[in-house]
């Protein structure tokens, strides 16, 4: 009996293993399948709006597109809004920065003790370390794979809004027998994702916004690019908050008196971050989305080695869709509440 016991769990270690390795194969397929399955669900209220108002399935289908495709559009427009300020910037910056980059690299020559290069092998070591020309392919290459799983990730958000693909129904199918309880799941995982993607998109939005401000308060060039990179890095927990930060505050050193002004701007960018990152967003996200700050690393790390930065993105998504299932079941519930973060409680109130 034991062995039979002991062989079934190798076996789970086994096939769990091999799911995950599939999960790293197959990521051009999966990828987009669970983002289109995050939009779906995004789109889910638009469409049973639509529906109590008789609205056809097929039509509802088509503005729900034209609402997405529209979304699209104006990201691809600020994208290029981003590039037209970077490409008519003043040519005096570039030899500007060429400067403070050659600068900062002798004087840290300099404080190492190593011998000092000229500026203009300096210049030449960095852009030789950074390989911009064998770099161009792999940008070429990374926007052929961004194309080709955009027009995937439309594709099966097509399929789950026509209900090809039923979420509720795999539920009900595979995890929860029960048809109230995969109802009542369904339904939480829909709520609670909504609200995840709702807020992080204002608490970016901001964000982008404020670091936008700095830039133009503090006079340091693209503050359009820079909220745009703050928005979008700001999708990626924890670590999104950081990179964003230490990225412009290295960018300003080109521009800034690194004696005080710098000091002040990194200070406004890092307040900006913590007030909506660290503030207004957990309490914005509320007691459903209290999960371990060791838990968000945890899979931070492991789905960004699975799936790399789309992992990172959907990682928190992931997670929460795990916990609430693992909750439905008396078996699983101690394992999702390892994953959740600490409650709180009121103050207890002594008796006199």
């Amino acid at each position: 009996m034991k062995d039979l016991k002991m062989t079934n769990r190798l076996l789970l270690v086994i096939v769990i293993a091999l799911c995950f390795y599939l999960l790293k194969v197959l990521s051009f397929i999966f990828v987009p399948l669970v983002f289109s399955m995050f939009i779906a669900l995004l789109f889910l209220p638009l469409m049973r709006w639509l529906r109590n108002k008789g609205i056809h399935r097929v039509l509802s289908i088509v503005i729900s597109l034209i609402v997405f495709a529209g979304v699209i559009y104006a990201g691809v427009e600020i994208f290029a809004l981003a590039s037209r300020e970077i490409r008519n910037a003043d040519p005096e910056f570039f030899a500007k920065a060429k400067e403070k980059i050659a600068y900062l690299i002798t004087s840290g020559q300099e404080m190492l003790g190593m011998e000092v290069s000229s500026k203009e092998a300096a210049l030449k070591d960095v852009a030789e370390q950074f390989n911009f020309a064998g770099k161009l392919g792999g940008a070429f290459g990374a926007v052929s794979n961004l194309l080709s799983m955009t027009l995937t990730t439309i594709f099966f958000t097509v399929l789950w809004l026509a209900e090809s693909i039923n979420v509720q129904k795999l539920l009900q199918d595979f995890v929860i027998r029960n048809e109230f309880t995969s109802v009542k799941t369904f339904m939480k995982i829909e709520s609670e994702l909504i609200t995840f993607v709702k807020v992080k998109f204002l608490v970016s939005l901001f964000t982008g916004i404020g670091f936008s401000l700095a830039c133009i308060a503090f006079d340091v060039s693209f503050p359009i690019f820079w909220g745009l990179f703050a928005f979008l890095i700001n999708f990626v927990q924890m670590i999104g908050s950081i990179i964003s930060v230490v990225c412009l505050a290295i960018f300003a050193l080109v521009e800034l008196d690194p004696t005080g002004t710098l000091l002040f701007f990194v200070l406004v960018i890092t307040g900006v971050q913590a007030l909506f990152g660290g503030i207004i967003e957990p309490v914005m996200m509320g007691k459903s989305f209290s999960i371990n700050v060791i838990a968000i690393l945890v899979m931070l790390m492991f789905w960004g080695f699975i799936w790399g930065i789309p992992g990172m993105i959907m990682s928190i998504p992931i997670t929460v869709f795990i916990k609430i299932i693992l909750d439905e079941f008396p078996n699983t519930k101690k394992i999702g509440s390892l994953l959740s973060g600490p409650e709180f409680k009121a103050p207890i109130k002594l008796k006199k």
